[in-house]
């Protein structure tokens, strides 16, 4: 990458794609990242304005781009109903219905649309294989595949960054402190039922509470 590199940012308004922003503005400058927000019908509005107060906190622009097509498929637990632990038993994948069918592929044929008028060749993403409810569009082959096929179908040079693909959540929170992004977490969520304080027991409060009692560092957002 050069100087002149430019880079859009995923950001959901969570742990993951804040820790992604920063390392983007370490690794292209922050006058040369911006971030990329879906609305894509989830039930909990709240994380779309975390994005925006993130976005705002690191002095980057935040576009917010609406999709509604996942809302009006249904049958996930992000936009239509309860969250539940382990897997859904209505689906023969065996994968919780936390997972929404596409969604990181979908977001990031947009954010590379969206890149590709604006002459910007990278796009992160919080995506990991690691720590996770075994989503298959997290995993590193997806996104390998995904970034050949926006690299033909765009004929660019769009380069899909992954900084915490093998990282656990104690090396993500680790990764946080590094790049001095730990006060910004205070602005995110996280909680799967909308929570804010976070509800401290659904799947991705226990797995981010894990996360910073491994690494031995305080959550902003709950202390």
């Amino acid at each position: 990458m050069t100087k002149s590199s430019k880079a859009v940012v995923v950001l959901s308004g969570g742990q993951d794609s804040t820790t992604c922003l920063y390392w983007a503005m370490d690794r292209f400058g922050s006058e040369r990242v911006t971030t990329l927000t879906f609305d894509y019908g989830q039930r909990h509005r709240i994380e779309i304005d975390c994005a925006r107060k993130i976005a705002e906190f690191a002095g980057v622009n935040n576009t917010v781009l609406p999709i509604n097509t996942f809302a009006a498929l249904g049958g996930d637990a992000l936009t239509d109903t309860k969250i539940s632990v382990g897997s859904d038993p209505g689906n023969a994948s065996g994968l919780p219905n936390t997972f929404v069918p596409g969604r990181n592929i979908i977001f990031l044929t947009f954010a590379a649309a969206f890149a590709y008028q604006r002459g910007i060749e990278h796009l992160v993403t919080g995506v990991a294989e690691t720590d996770y409810s075994g989503y298959p569009d997290c995993r590193e082959g997806t996104m390998a595949a995904l970034q050949k096929t926006l690299q033909a179908g765009m004929e660019s040079k769009l380069r899909i960054h992954t900084p915490l693909m093998h990282l656990s959540k104690q090396k993500t929170v680790e990764l946080a402190r590094e790049l001095k992004s730990l006060e910004a977490m205070a602005l995110t969520h996280t909680c799967y039922n909308g929570a804010r304080p976070p509800c401290g027991e659904c799947p991705a409060c226990v797995l981010r509470a894990k996360g910073f009692f491994e690494a031995g560092i305080a959550d902003p957002l709950v202390n």
